[in-house]
């Protein structure tokens, strides 16, 4: 029966069976009690004599000894390369451990947690961004990150994470919404992702969260999917424009060259056909000079033998032979095979008349400004 129930005799463990005893238990009697037990553990009885309960005091303190020797053992650890640790005592904040051994007061009095600073984490974001002309545009981009400080990262923020994710969120709104939608969707990628980066980093600073943004790629940009069509056609005609562009540069850059080669050819070919011409009206002036100056000295002389060389620089191309019969009766030899050949037509303009050769009675007189051609005569007709 219970001892604290009717008919129990009221004979609770503490008080030894005394019922006239009141009060809490006697804790010095408790704890005797349990040191005989022990001692009895150790080695012996209750009536084994003072000897016996030396020696199982002897063993609790070996036993309190290994235990303790254990436990100090329990505190030793060993920071990994590109970890830090972090030293909690009773839960709060006691210092950071660098890559190597260690040690601290183990538990329940110090808490280690381990921070892996070198690890690279990431995670992909999708959303629709509104730029700066209205236009919505779904964007996806890729995050990469890691913790830069770990006492910040376990103790200042809450989530740091979800903090991180957010204001990469709230930096690509802002950067989105200051370009315009062509901008965002063709040259701008790089620009829009490093614009990103340094956003999110000033904000994750601020809130002192210990993580750093490594690097932001912005993996697609694109208009919705029910306008694609009509963004497709108009990429397609930009990039029409931006080919025949080129293909226009290329042509002009083809055909100018060659039209200045041209100019140039043109221009050295008049400096020098301007200085032939010079150079012959300069040796001509001179030549009328030295002729001056010979008629001077001999005019008769001189007129007969122009007026030989004109008329052999005239009849030197023509098929008409002219004989004078009145020089001699000796025989000529005349070069049939050669006076067959058909001399060219004569220009219309031409100021010298040829006519036919007379018979052997007549005299040969082609003339020339309606003089005759044989210098004699010209010297008697004076």
């Amino acid at each position: 029966m219970p001892w604290n129930q009717p008919g129990g005799n009221d004979r609770d463990p503490w008080s030894g069976g005394n019922k006239n005893r009141q009060g809490p238990p006697d804790l010095d009697e408790l704890f005797k009690k349990l040191t005989r037990k022990l001692g009895n553990f150790g080695g012996g009885g209750e009536g084994d004599g003072p000897g016996v309960g030396r020696a199982g005091s002897a063993g609790i303190l070996g036993l309190l000894i290994l235990g303790l020797i254990i436990w100090a053992a329990s505190g030793f650890y060993i920071v990994g390369e590109g970890e830090r640790g972090v030293v909690l005592r009773f839960g709060q904040y006691q210092s950071v451990s660098e890559a190597g051994p260690h040690w601290h007061i183990p538990a329940p009095v110090d808490k280690v947690e381990m921070v892996d600073i070198d690890q690279v984490r990431s995670f992909s974001h999708r959303a629709s961004m509104l730029t700066q002309d209205e236009n919505i545009v779904d964007i996806e981009l890729a995050v990469q990150y890691r913790i830069k400080d770990p006492v910040d990262f376990l103790f200042r923020v809450r989530s740091p994470e979800l903090t991180l994710q957010q204001a990469v969120e709230s930096a690509l709104r802002e950067a989105v919404g200051k370009q315009k939608m062509d901008f965002v969707l063709n040259e701008g990628r790089p620009q829009i992702a490093s614009k990103t980066k340094q956003l999110a980093d000033n904000m994750l600073d601020s809130y002192k969260t210990g993580l750093e943004v490594t690097t932001v790629n912005l993996q697609q940009s694109q208009p919705p999917e029910h306008v694609q069509d009509a963004f497709n056609d108009a990429i397609k005609a930009r990039e029409d424009n931006v080919r025949f562009v080129n293909e226009a540069e290329a042509y002009s850059n083809g055909i100018v060259p060659v039209a200045r080669g041209k100019a140039a050819r043109v221009i050295e070919e008049a400096a020098a056909y301007k200085a032939q011409v010079v150079a012959e009206a300069k040796g001509d002036a001179s030549r009328f000079s030295q002729l001056v100056k010979a008629y001077e000295r001999a005019p008769d002389v001189t007129r007969e033998r122009l007026y030989l060389e004109t008329v052999e620089s005239v009849l030197e191309n023509s098929s008409k032979v002219m004989v004078d019969v009145k020089s001699g009766n000796s025989l000529m030899y005349l070069p049939l095979d050669k006076l067959g050949i058909q001399p060219e037509k004569p220009k219309e303009s031409s100021h010298f008349v040829q006519r036919s050769v007379p018979s052997s009675s007549q005299s040969s007189t082609p003339l020339r400004s309606g003089r005759p051609l044989n210098g004699r005569t010209g010297r008697e007709s004076r």
